[in-house]
């Protein structure tokens, strides 16, 4: 029997990505990040889609490669963000061009996702809880990065995420507040993995940190400023990194627990750049039934649209 090949594209924010699977097996999870200036704290959508332009001749070469010679049967796209009428960023079009114009060379049938989607499929793979998409209960998935921190209610679609909003954020996302904080102390822009490393030096106690969290809504812009008055008395980016983690740590799983509150052993999956962090983790993973995915799986990437186009084919869609 003939392998099925998928292939899936996403052109993020800050990131352009393209992975294949066989037979719903990743195989080729290429990434190529944007180029941010220093002392920058993100890109203009103008500037992303140009950088994705530039990139995505060198991320197709890896699937050329990959492929050998074979064609794809399927393509998977990131269109939106969010699978939410308006959901909208010109980004994601250089990879939509991409996908319709390997479709139209190769005759392989294009499917459009969700970047969201995209990182809840891609956080199950990882975590080896695919099975909650064939499933017919419920489960919840928090997408935690620079660009949301929102906890959604996912219903399984014919192997698609189908998520809800009912929660989140109502100011700055998690990974906004984690590179505002790194870039104030003179870090490369994305942070996360820097203030990471920072804050695993930190010997200053940070007990009694006060988060602002209410039902399934939280506020994190209050530890910017928190984060920067630390900074400028001590100076100690050790201490900052492990408070600004700290902090968005407590605030999800504050979250956490009101969410199982109104949902009782709700499956829990965490996703999204952010949940990269493993000092996160060791907090959140205490809970039961909650899952993680590998960081190559938790940033952005191009598996979850490869893997949604494979389901596609599977259920005849």
């Amino acid at each position: 029997m003939t392998e099925k090949i998928t292939l899936g594209i996403d052109t993020s924010n800050y990131t352009t990505s393209a992975a294949i699977a066989l037979d719903g097996r990743i195989v080729l999870n290429k990434k190529l990040p944007l180029p941010v200036k220093e002392g920058e704290r993100g890109l203009r959508q103008s500037d992303a889609v140009f950088a994705h332009i530039k990139n995505l001749p060198e991320v197709m070469k890896a699937v050329g490669e990959t492929l050998g010679g074979r064609n794809p049967d399927a393509i998977g796209v990131s269109v939106t963000p969010r699978d939410a009428v308006g959901s909208y960023m010109p980004c994601f079009l250089a990879g939509k061009s991409a996908a319709y114009s390997a479709s139209a060379v190769t005759g392989a049938r294009v499917y459009e996702f969700s970047h969201q989607a995209g990182h809840i499929t891609a956080a199950l793979y990882s975590a080896g809880k695919t099975e909650l998409l064939a499933s017919d209960a419920r489960f919840a998935a928090f997408h935690v990065s620079g660009g949301t921190t929102e906890i959604t209610l996912v219903t399984p679609d014919g192997g698609y995420p189908k998520a809800e909003l009912i929660g989140g954020s109502e100011d700055l996302n998690a990974g906004q507040l984690i590179d505002r904080v790194g870039v104030m102390m003179g870090l490369r822009f994305p942070c996360g993995a820097a203030l990471e490393m920072l804050a695993e030096e930190n010997e200053v106690s940070l007990s009694g940190i006060n988060v602002s969290v209410s039902g399934l809504s939280a506020n994190l812009s209050g530890a910017e400023n928190k984060a920067r008055t630390l900074y400028e008395k001590t100076k100690d980016k050790s201490a900052v990194s492990a408070f600004t983690l700290d902090f968005v740590t407590k605030t999800l799983d504050r979250l956490t627990e009101n969410l199982r509150k109104a949902y009782p052993d709700i499956p829990v999956i965490y996703a999204g750049g952010v949940m990269s962090c493993r000092r996160m983790r060791k907090t959140l993973g205490k809970r039961d039934n909650v899952y993680f995915s590998e960081p190559e799986f938790s940033a952005d990437n191009a598996a979850g649209a490869a893997l949604m186009a494979y389901f596609g084919l599977c259920e005849g869609k």
